[in-house]
C-alpha cells in the first residue's frame, strides 16, 4: 500500500503559522524622535533709571532789626521791606506793638502784603521776635543800632545778641557801611579761628551794593 504523501498546502500554511516561512516577522520602524524647539528667552529690557532731580539751594532766612533813633524797634523779616526802610524810613505794612519793648519800647513789625491780609496770624517778624521760630537752614541778619551795622551769618549768634546785647568775637571794618558806618561782624568759638569772615562781608556787600 502506498505511503500517504504529506499535504504540502497544509505544511506551507502550517509553517506561515508558525513564522518559520519566510523567516520571523519584522518589527516596525521606530518612528524617529521630534526635535523639540528650544524657546530663546526674550530680552531683559531694564529701564532707565531717571535722573535725579539737582538739588535746589537752600534759601537763606532772613531778620534784621532796627534800633531807631526816635525811639522805636523795627523788626523785619523781608530784605525788600528792610532795605526800603533804611532808605526812605518807612513801612508800608506794618503791626505795632506798644510799649512792648525790652525797655518799653514800641515795637514796629515790619511785615508782607501777604502777612498782613491775616490778622489771625502773626507775620515772621513777630515769630522771630517772640523766639518762636527757629531758623532751620542758611540764616543771614542784622542789626542797626547807634549808627553801626551788626552782621550775623548764623542764628544762634544773632539770638546770643538780642539776650545780652554784646559780641564776644568780632571783626570790625570802619566806613564800609552804605551811609559810611562802621560794619561789625559777629563770629564765634569757631569761625573766628578762619579770621577775616570773607562770605559774610561779600553778602553783607552784595545786600547794600557796597564796593
Amino acid at each position: 500500500m502506498p505511503a500517504n504523501k504529506p499535504n504540502l498546502s497544509y505544511v506551507a500554511a502550517s509553517l506561515l503559522a508558525l513564522g518559520v516561512l519566510g523567516g520571523c516577522a519584522s518589527q516596525a520602524p521606530a518612528k524617529p524622535e521630534s526635535k523639540l524647539a528650544t524657546a530663546t528667552p526674550a530680552p531683559t529690557v531694564v529701564a532707565a533709571a531717571a535722573p535725579a532731580p539737582a538739588a535746589q539751594p537752600a534759601v537763606a532766612d532772613n531778620y534784621f532789626i532796627v534800633f531807631h533813633e526816635n525811639g522805636r524797634i523795627y523788626p523785619i523779616a523781608d530784605t525788600k521791606n528792610y532795605l526800603e526802610f533804611l532808605h526812605n524810613n518807612e513801612l508800608i505794612f506794618t503791626r505795632t506793638r506798644i510799649g512792648a519793648g525790652p525797655a518799653g519800647e514800641t515795637l514796629v513789625f515790619g511785615i508782607e502784603k501777604k502777612e498782613s491780609d491775616d490778622l489771625t496770624k502773626p507775620a515772621k517778624a513777630e515769630l522771630f521776635y517772640d523766639n518762636k521760630y527757629e531758623p532751620a537752614g542758611p540764616f543771614y541778619g542784622e542789626v542797626v543800632r547807634d549808627g553801626r551795622f551788626y552782621v550775623f551769618g548764623e542764628w544762634a549768634d544773632f539770638k546770643d545778641y538780642l539776650a545780652h546785647k554784646e559780641i564776644t568775637y568780632t571783626f570790625a571794618e570802619i566806613g564800609t557801611g552804605p551811609r559810611g558806618e562802621t560794619v561789625i561782624y559777629a563770629l564765634n568759638r569757631n569761625t573766628v579761628k578762619e579770621g577775616r569772615p570773607a562770605k559774610l562781608i561779600e553778602q553783607f556787600k552784595s545786600l547794600h551794593k557796597t564796593n
